[in-house]
């Protein structure tokens, strides 16, 4: 009886050291990705598949904690940006910066779609020099592939201090569908993104 106890215990003690590696090699990472607007940028990222959540904020400025109103006046030197929790065993991070270029116009240096400005500058921030490198042969390819009529705009920056935007701009495109339908379609985002990759 004892020998069996001593058995079954090992099993499961083995099954558990299994169920526990095996969760380690699946990891949440994150990523972020200016491309305008960020309700739009959220919206984009959520229906990927391996991401878990999106937030909106704001990066790449100077001034700690910024309100959406200093960063949308434009002197606050921050963009509107999205922080991209996946997993990276669903996604790679590869896989998002080849399926952002499909959300942004890269060309666009003077901002995205109908919101004007570099605080709706498109920009990718990395984290690490694994991210860099990714994002930069992601961007050459691209450059090289005369899909883009224009030269590519976008940045490849370090990230510096992500502040999540305010509570109500999180989800919403969920929380206020129709207004956020209306600006989508009367800026001009889905049509542009068709004339650039095709529907």
């Amino acid at each position: 009886m004892i020998k069996k106890l001593s058995s079954v215990a090992s099993i499961v003690t083995f099954s558990l050291c299994s169920f526990a590696a095996l969760n380690s090699i699946a990891e949440e990472q994150t990523a972020i990705f200016a491309g305008g607007c960020f309700w739009c940028t959220e919206s984009d990222f959520e229906k990927l598949d391996g991401v878990i959540s999106a937030a909106s904020g704001y990066i790449g400025g100077q001034l700690k904690n910024p309100t959406y109103k200093q960063v949308s006046a434009g002197g606050s030197g921050h963009t509107e940006a999205v922080e991209v929790v996946f997993d990276d065993q669903a996604v790679s991070y590869a896989e998002l910066v080849e399926y952002f270029w499909k959300t942004i116009d890269p060309t666009d240096a003077g901002g995205q779609f109908c919101d004007r400005g570099q605080q709706y500058r498109s920009e990718i921030f990395y984290q690490t020099e694994g991210q860099r490198s990714i994002a930069e042969a992601s961007k050459k390819a691209l450059a090289a592939s005369g899909l883009l009529a224009s030269a590519i705009a976008t940045k490849i920056t370090a990230a510096s201090t992500f502040y999540p935007a305010e509570e109500y701009h999180q989800d919403y495109y969920l929380k206020n569908s129709i207004r956020y339908n209306y600006y989508r379609w009367g800026c001009g985002r889905d049509k542009r993104l068709e004339e650039l990759w095709g529907k």
